[in-house]
């Protein structure tokens, strides 16, 4: 039984990795500061692998389904775009787990910008990296646990941006404003994809054994419309 679960899990898997693979390939909006950088809808549905598996799977999906997408299509290999397969490993390592240790790679990102000498000099832009942390610790809500995953996604973003690419304290004071509504955006994006696969998988299961993946009912729209 064990290893019928693990073949199911591995199918599904590959299925979700393809269907991130297709929207990795959907451009959304540039990366401030960058030439060739740009956000997709893998931002939005990436992390919901760490809620449909576990957050090993979850994180381990995002992380092959960026790697296929280099294999297959390339891209730039200068440090900071190596550095963008974090974000949304530890975003959806975030999004699957209940656990508060996940707090401490927000927390850490803040200590890493404000040692920054830019950074420094621009100290309340990491305290956005709070809002995961707060998220974590106020219950079981979808929207807030798609905010804290998104805010967990744009720390470990940041930083890789502050330590990677030349900046100034004026651009991240900039930034502000912009990153309060790009964020918000990408919380809805991430609650979405994860009510519309949780639809989804609950109308199939009742066909296919999905006992493989955590499906949280509650948020089919098939259980609310009932």
């Amino acid at each position: 039984m064990k290893l019928e679960w693990s073949r199911r899990k591995a199918a599904f898997l590959v299925v979700f990795v393809a269907l991130s693979l297709v929207a990795y390939r959907v451009n959304f909006s540039s990366v401030l500061g960058t030439n060739n950088q740009a956000f997709t809808l893998f931002q939005f549905f990436a992390p919901i692998g760490g809620g449909l598996f576990n957050p090993f799977f979850g994180a381990f999906s995002a992380l092959l389904a960026q790697g296929l997408n280099f294999a297959v299509f390339g891209g730039s290999t200068d440090l900071f775009s190596l550095l963008r397969f974090l974000p949304p490993v530890f975003a959806a390592a975030y999004f699957g787990s209940r656990s508060k240790w996940n707090v401490a790679v927000p927390l850490a990102c803040m200590a890493l910008f404000w040692m920054h000498p830019v950074g420094a000099q621009a100290p309340f832009y990491a305290l956005f990296w709070l809002i995961p942390v707060a998220a974590k610790f106020a219950g079981d809500n979808l929207l807030l646990r798609s905010l804290g995953t998104t805010f967990t996604a744009h720390a470990v973003g940041s930083v890789a941006f502050l330590y990677t690419i030349p900046s100034t304290p004026l651009l991240w004071i900039g930034l502000i404003p912009v990153v309060m509504q790009e964020r918000l955006v990408f919380t809805l994006g991430i609650a979405a994809s994860y009510v519309v696969m949780s639809t989804l998988l609950d109308a199939l299961s009742a066909k296919v054994d999905l006992r493989a993946l955590r499906i949280e009912r509650k948020y089919s729209l098939a259980r609310v419309i009932e």
